[in-house]
């Protein structure tokens, strides 16, 4: 069982910059790809980014250039930097850990889950 503890959400206007973090406890991610999902009420979670236990990042259309997944291994933690960040971009961010390596933009194959933290861009 691995528990993940999503932090640094907030309220920013348009232009501003925020960094998510993802904490993983009781396992690492070695191996593993971890993901960043979006979800706005009454909507599915949409995949942002992921990166491999290799560290090779992915990116969804809509963010690349603008948002960087990085990893922490001393501190078990990932992060996603955002920046240049718009209204649409707006929405509650959860991390995620799939038990293989393989990163995808399915939400149905990943395991563990966090609680999410909410991001609110303003025009």
């Amino acid at each position: 069982q691995v528990d993940l503890v999503e932090s640094g959400g907030g309220s920013v206007q348009a232009g501003g910059s925020l960094r998510l973090s993802c904490v993983l406890y009781g396992g690492s991610g070695d191996g593993r790809c971890l993901g960043w999902f979006r979800q706005v009420p009454g909507k599915e979670r949409d995949w942002v980014a992921a990166i491999d236990g290799d560290g090779l990042t992915h990116y969804t259309d809509s963010v690349k250039g603008r948002v960087t997944i990085s990893t922490d291994n001393a501190k078990n933690t990932r992060y996603l930097q955002m920046n240049s960040l718009k209204p649409e971009d707006t929405g509650r961010y959860y991390c995620t850990l799939r038990v293989t390596n393989d990163c995808s933009i399915r939400a149905a194959v990943y395991t563990y889950w966090g609680q999410g933290t909410q991001v609110t861009v303003s025009s």
